[in-house]
This record gives structure tokens, sequence and C-alpha cells, in this order.
């Protein structure tokens, strides 16, 4: 019988762009891809820059101000959050995995709303962080460090897969590998920290983390 030896120990993934597609569900809240682009985009330079955890809600609320739209936008996507839906990979890809090492998640999101997000991937993880879960958003270090203590592993023995850029810059404090998920084609800020593989679906991911059956 062919044998498994995984690269890594554990797979983390980011929920909201790594495994699912809520770009989609922004774009239809704000009425077009444009507009949800732009509101997503200030909400994601604001939280990345946030630290300390309060209200996700607010701060997608305050994002949507910024560009132009109402605070109920916030609302409205809170409400919709069950029509989130994986990639079209993505049960087959942590399928193959699950059948070799743990999973996790790290997550910037209230735990209200990343409980309805999890549900939406169908999986099972054995560690599930949110920024609220955590008290700080992403790239801030301790989201991805309390997954791992409580995942009891080193950091180089772990692989996250990122969903956006900023990502790497928490994951490098760390020594955290990074697999970039760049599913929509992203532009990494120029002093960002390079990723061990960018690619735009998951499917490189099983083959990288579990290799080629002995």
């Amino acid at each position: 019988m062919a044998s498994v030896a995984p690269r890594y120990a554990v797979v983390l993934f980011d929920l909201l762009s790594g495994l699912l597609d809520s770009w989609s569900l922004w774009n239809a809240v704000a009425g077009g891809e444009a507009d949800g682009r732009r509101w997503r985009a200030a909400y994601l330079r604001n939280t990345y820059r946030t630290g300390a955890y309060r209200s996700y809600e607010d701060l997608v609320a305050e994002a949507a101000v910024e560009v132009g739209f109402g605070r109920d936008l916030a609302a409205r996507l809170a409400a919709r959050y069950g029509e989130i839906r994986p990639w079209p990979e993505v049960n087959r890809v942590l399928g193959a995995l699950r059948a070799h090492v743990p999973l996790a998640v790290v997550t910037n999101c209230s735990d209200k709303l990343g409980a309805k997000a999890i549900a939406a991937t169908g999986a099972a993880f054995d560690v599930v962080v949110t920024a609220e879960r955590a008290g700080f958003y992403k790239p801030d270090p301790r989201p991805y460090a309390m997954a791992i203590r409580e995942l009891a592993l080193d950091p180089e023995r772990c692989l996250f897969v990122a969903g956006s850029a900023f990502d790497l810059y928490g994951t490098a404090k760390l020594g955290l590998p990074t697999f970039w998920h760049n599913r929509i084609r992203l532009t990494a800020p120029a002093d960002a920290p390079r990723p061990i593989i960018e690619a735009q679906t998951l499917e490189p991911l099983t083959e990288f983390v579990l290799g080629s059956p002995k």
C-alpha cells in the first residue's frame, strides 16, 4: 500500500478568501463587482492595521461609509453570510489533506459570523481561531500563534494558506511557511514578504503538502 509522508504536520487556512468565495457575496450586497471590490479593499486596509480586536461588523460598516455607501451594508452582509460558498476545489482538497494531517482556520472575523462561514465550508477543523477569540486582527502574529499553540506544534512544522498578501506580514514574524492562494490576482505590496508558493487555485496544495505516494 502506498504511504504518505506529509511535508507539514498541519495546514492552517485563511477562511474568507482562502477557502470561501466571500468576494462574490460582498459584490452582490454592494450591487456590483466594482463597488464590492472598493468596499472590500477599504475593509481590508482598515482591518489589517487595526491590531486589537473591536467589532468586526463595525469595521465592515465603516469601510462602507468610507467608499460612499451607508452603514446598513454591514448588516445586510451579515444577514446573507449563509450564502457564502467555498471555491470549487475546496471539498476535494480538504478531503485529501484531512486523511493525513490536521486542519485549522485563522480568520479575521467575529465568532458569530466565523461560525457561519465555517459551516459553509462543509468541513471539520481541529482548531478555529477568530480575531474576536484571539483579541487581535491579522496580520498581528497573535491569532496565528494561538492556533499553533493549540495544535502544540512549532511554526516551521505548519503551513498557512493565505487568502491575502497582508497575511504574509504576520506569518513571516513567526517563521510560519505560507502558501498564498491568490484567487483574484491581487498585487502584493512591494515590501510584503514572499510566500513559498503563490497560486490562483488550491489545486497545487495537496501535492505540495502530501507529495507523491511512496
